[in-house]
């Protein structure tokens, strides 16, 4: 039987993505799996900070092994922003084209458009806390390409990448995401237990 984690996300592109990532050698379940639909508040200031109210709000729910995440994209012209506020930068209908058009339109004028985007994975199991961290460096293109991928996929090139995130298969997303990053770190981790 496979050992069992409960994912801390209602979000499908990201329960799809990690199920991916796993290669059937863990029991993945997902909140809607255990159907839990509330959100759960996000009020940290951090994405360290995010990722672990929600990872211990589904552990003192379940009792279960399970983890969380928290994305940003920082944005080095803009001081780091979105960040912490990535899913919600142009307002709190987290919208991924309203996010988008509000981060070119800031951008329109720059000309340094270098960005990262950082995962951090909280980890609950048996009752201990452990972070992980993932972070792809890339830039901000000047329009939407590609229909794949989510987020602030269509305007994020990788380093060393002609495409954005939205243009590429998600297997080629996977090989260098931050969260494939992240969640490389957990399952070696998971792995050598």
């Amino acid at each position: 039987m496979l050992p069992q984690l409960i994912f801390a996300t209602q979000n499908l592109n990201k329960a799809f993505e990690i199920n991916a990532l796993l290669e059937g050698k863990f029991d993945v379940r997902s909140l809607l799996d255990l159907g839990y639909t509330n959100d759960i508040p996000e009020t940290g200031h951090t994405l360290e900070g995010n990722a672990l109210i929600k990872a211990r709000h589904v552990h003192k729910l379940t009792g279960a092994n399970c983890f969380a995440d928290d994305t940003g994209l920082e944005v080095a012209a803009l001081n780091g922003a979105p960040g912490v506020y990535s899913a919600r930068y142009a307002g709190g209908q987290k919208n991924d084209s309203d996010n988008i058009d509000l981060l070119l339109q800031k951008l329109k004028d720059e000309t340094d458009r270098k960005a990262h985007f950082r995962t951090v994975i909280a980890l609950i199991f048996e009752g201990e806390e452990y972070l992980f961290e993932g972070i792809v460096k890339g830039e901000i293109v000047t329009e939407k390409k590609g229909n794949g991928g989510f987020g602030y996929d269509p305007v994020f090139k990788p380093e060393g990448s002609d495409a954005t995130f939205a243009q590429m298969l998600l297997e080629e997303k996977n090989k260098i995401s931050h969260r494939a990053r992240a969640f490389a770190q957990m399952k070696t981790f998971l792995m050598n237990l």
